[in-house]
């Protein structure tokens, strides 16, 4: 009952920590959000069944607005690349081209498996230090944490989310989930499933390459 009552006492200290910690740097709209050279967007499956998921609608259009409010100057689109027909990074490119982003200004994480990982690559392997968050609020918290404990200055854009049936489960499972993101950081020291080879972006957000004309033959 004792070890019971401290794991209980422990999950909801650091769901409310890490709360905590986080709750100065989240805006709820585009109009509040500050300045910052790269806007990270963390993935979603776009579709659930054959319905649109509104999680990853909602970021997307919060990610274009950024964009036409001139807060971001480029993205990193994180996110899981599980097989060819599956490819979350490419699918939120493709709608950013659609809405009239410059393919020069975005990049592509295909190895944002989690949080952790695409938090922790966008330094290690991208080079970005300052950076707003896309995502939803209640995702945001945990994403800040992470994004705090390396020295990343981020905020976090915390976007529309569906008030669906079951906001509880999804409520409960995030309590889980910053608890493992608290023991990933500061006693397991998990690092991202994949690293490699650098791929700094900011110097290409700052000069970046004019837009290629296509020529039709006559």
């Amino acid at each position: 009952m004792v070890l019971a009552v401290l794991a209980v006492t422990f999950v909801v200290g650091v769901d409310q920590w890490i709360a905590h910690k986080a709750k100065n740097k989240i805006v709820s709209s585009v109009a509040d959000a500050p300045l910052a050279p790269v806007a990270l967007v963390l993935g979603t499956s776009k579709y659930i069944g054959k319905s649109l998921n509104p999680y990853y609608t909602f970021r997307i259009e919060s990610a274009i607005e950024l964009y036409q409010q001139g807060k971001v100057k480029g993205f990193l689109l994180s996110g899981d690349n599980a097989h060819r027909s599956y490819n979350e990074p490419w699918t939120m490119k493709r709608d950013l081209l659609k809405a009239g982003i410059p393919e020069s200004v975005i990049f592509l994480d295909y190895a944002g498996f989690r949080t952790l990982d695409s938090i922790v690559r966008a330094q290690s392997i991208f080079d970005v230090d300052e950076m707003i968050i896309v995502t939803q609020t209640f995702h945001c918290y945990r994403a800040l944490y992470i994004a705090d404990h390396i020295k990343i200055d981020a905020h976090c854009l915390g976007v529309k989310a569906p008030i669906p049936t079951h906001w509880y489960n999804v409520r409960f499972r995030e309590i889980f989930a910053r608890t493992k993101a608290f023991l990933d950081i500061n006693i397991i020291h998990t690092q991202p499933r994949f690293l490699g080879d650098k791929e700094p972006i900011i110097e290409l957000l700052n000069n970046p390459e004019p837009e290629k004309k296509v020529h039709q033959q006559d």
